[in-house]
């Protein structure tokens, strides 16, 4: 992630420069300044502050920048999400996948289905909530209205060796066509639901093939 930040020791001056401002900017203007100064657009020519922040943090904890104290903090990076009925364990699914039809992706839209999709993360999946750095896009899997499992899809890392080996791609095809990978950064089949090949379904329906 860094190192698709700082490319040369210009970037990190430049970096360091903006982060020293004399009008003091906040965590989030520090990153907008550093994308427009260094040119970090998204295809669609907005900015990456998000990303941006995750690559300061890191620097930050690397020691080669000094950041201000953030104006909300949050235990490390977690939100403490409060539990609900609505994420409360559901009646027991099993079987195989043929005997669940009607499988579908809801995209998640609106602010309810945001905090449904959170809650259930924190709660089931061993990582817990953390919002996704970037572009990103998340689904709820359903059968029959009933949530079976929760998919969330982030930006892809700057660097994965076993991943650019496999495509065999060098570094200037990678900065090129990086926008066109996605990382699938979560992936919940709730405890409940206990159907045989149910994983690679969804993520055949998620991936655009024939369901």
């Amino acid at each position: 992630m860094v190192g698709s930040l700082v490319r040369t020791t210009s970037d990190l001056k430049q970096i360091q420069r903006i982060v020293k401002s004399s009008d003091r900017p906040n965590r989030a203007e520090i990153s907008r300044r550093i994308c427009r100064s260094l040119a970090w657009f998204r295809v669609d020519g907005r900015l990456k502050p998000m990303s941006c922040r995750v690559a300061l943090l890191h620097m930050y904890r690397d020691g080669l920048i000094h950041l201000p104290v953030p104006t909300r903090t949050n235990g490390n990076g977690r939100i403490k999400l409060s539990k609900s009925p609505r994420s409360d364990p559901g009646k027991i699914i099993n079987g195989h996948i043929r005997d669940l039809p009607d499988i579908h992706l809801q995209l998640v839209k609106d602010r309810h289905q945001s905090g449904l999709w959170n809650e259930l993360i924190e709660r089931y999946h061993y990582l817990g909530f953390k919002p996704l750095p970037g572009a990103q896009i998340r689904y709820l899997a359903k059968s029959h209205n009933r949530i079976i499992a929760a998919l969330g899809f982030g930006a892809a890392a700057w660097k994965a060796a076993p991943r650019d080996q496999w495509i065999g791609w060098n570094s200037h095809h990678r900065q090129k066509h990086l926008h066109l990978i996605v990382n699938n950064a979560r992936y919940l089949i709730l405890p409940w639901v206990q159907v045989n090949n149910l994983a690679s379904k969804t993520l055949a329906i998620a991936a655009g093939e024939t369901p």
